[in-house]
Order: C-alpha cells, then sequence, then structure tokens
C-alpha cells in the first residue's frame, strides 16, 4: 500500500485560489533559487518539499506528481514561490509554438519513474 496523500485538503494549500499569476505549463521547468534555499525554513511545508524537489530541475508535472496533488495546485503554489523569487520558472515564451519534442520526452520518462 503506497504513502497517504496529503492531510490537508488541496484548496487549503492554495486559500481557495485555482490560479497564479503565472500561465505555467505542465512542461515548465523550475529550479530552486539560492534565495529559495535560504528562506526553505520559513515556507509551508509544500512549499518546502517543492524547494527540495527543485535543488534539480524539475517540470511543474513532476511537482504535481511528486506532492500528489492536483496540477492545478502545484501550479498555484509555484506561481507563489516564483513571484517570491524562492524559485525560477523556465518555459517557451510563445505557446503557440509546438513544444520541444525531446523536452517532451523527458517530462515522459520522468512521471514515468514516479
Amino acid at each position: 500500500m503506497g504513502a497517504p496523500g496529503p492531510v490537508v485538503r488541496p484548496y487549503a494549500m492554495t486559500g481557495g485560489r485555482t490560479r497564479s499569476r503565472y500561465e505555467l505549463a505542465i512542461e515548465a521547468l523550475v529550479i530552486t533559487t539560492q534565495y529559495g534555499e535560504e528562506r526553505a525554513i520559513g515556507l509551508s511545508l509544500e512549499q518546502q518539499s517543492i524547494a527540495a524537489m527543485c535543488r534539480q530541475v524539475r517540470s511543474v508535472a513532476e511537482i504535481a506528481a511528486g506532492l500528489r496533488v492536483p496540477l492545478g495546485v502545484a501550479r498555484v503554489l509555484v506561481g507563489d514561490m516564483a513571484d517570491e523569487g524562492f524559485v525560477r520558472v523556465h518555459q517557451q515564451p510563445d505557446r503557440d509554438e509546438a513544444p520541444d519534442l525531446a523536452l517532451l520526452e523527458r517530462v515522459l520518462s520522468g512521471l514515468r519513474k514516479l
């Protein structure tokens, strides 16, 4: 049997918000900043987990899977952290362009490993 899911309801983690200021694609890459490393102790448990996970570059999809939360919740948490400078987000500037196939294959591979 797997580990139990989060004890807190997902909407409580985001204060009831379903969107952040950022429109984060599921393949957007996230990495913890030095500032995020230094301030991690003062973050919520979910944000501490994101900061620890993103010491290595992770996609938003990987973060959601790692936290076992819906993708929308992960987007809000990551967006909040980006606003505060705790993480840096890298994504394609024009979402109308075709996504990088190699990037999508890496994301898919990472999700399969979970």
